[in-house]
């Protein structure tokens, strides 16, 4: 894992969890926006590194060495963190364990609950291929899509591709999958998924909900996974300011 440093270390910490496939690059344009307000973390999470070869290990692996560099760097607490889709499963994982405060957290369709057991093998061959389609079709999927939400995916997932390959993505949906949250400690949680994704995600956040019957559950409108950070970092900045109060 790595730990990428930006911002003004005086100001209100905020950890950036990346999703699978991707970077923490992802971030930049949420980063550009948020760094006169925030002390800010994002991590690289193994398998899917920038530059150098990595396998991606587990959500708990994961979850420990975050734990262990909020202990050592910033005295065991953060005053906000995001987690995408994988990195709103490691956040969750985080919170499980409860061994850093978190005053605000939010989790933008993280998978919390696991898939029955024949279709996990299944879906992580057919997400492997998704993901290696990115890395060597990239020009024919920006011609069929041609929107900006696709064009930073496939940036993202081409940039990552050669260092984790297809085992870090198999390896990390397997892993993703077949794990259920189980509690969760935290005074203020966020829930965000959008309406195209909502089939996968609206088991999510009753999980989460019944868990945790205060998590504050946000849908939005007309997009799909990842999308409101890709499309509209500067709406993810102001909600995040706001949630910091």
């Amino acid at each position: 894992m790595t730990f990428n440093t930006y911002g003004d270390k005086t100001k209100p910490s905020l950890l950036l969890i990346p999703g699978l496939g991707v970077s923490y690059e992802i971030f930049l344009p949420l980063i550009d926006i948020l760094k006169d307000r925030f002390n800010i973390l994002a991590v690289g999470v193994e398998g899917f590194l920038l530059g150098k070869e990595s396998n991606y290990t587990s959500v708990d692996d994961q979850a420990g060495k975050i734990i262990k560099y909020v202990q050592e760097n910033l005295g065991g607490h953060l005053d906000a963190a995001y987690g995408l889709s994988l990195g709103g499963k490691i956040l969750s994982r985080v919170l499980e364990r409860g061994e850093i405060v978190i005053d605000h957290a939010i989790m933008d369709a993280a998978p919390l609950l696991p898939l029955p057991r024949w279709s996990v093998d299944p879906i992580r061959y057919y997400q492997s291929f998704n993901v290696w389609s990115c890395y060597h079709w990239t020009g024919f999927w920006r011609w069929v899509f041609h929107s900006h939400y696709i064009d930073v995916m496939l940036a993202e997932c081409k940039k990552v591709w050669p260092y984790g390959k297809g085992k870090a993505v198999r390896d990390g949906y397997k892993d993703i999958y077949t794990n259920k949250l189980e509690s969760i400690h935290g005074d203020d949680i966020h829930f965000w998924y959008g309406t195209k994704e909502a089939f996968v995600a609206k088991p999510q956040a009753r999980h989460l909900c019944a868990i945790h019957p205060d998590t504050q559950v946000e849908v939005f409108p007309g997009m799909n996974h990842g999308q409101l950070l890709i499309d509209h970092p500067e709406e993810v900045a102001r909600r995040i300011k706001e949630i910091n109060g």
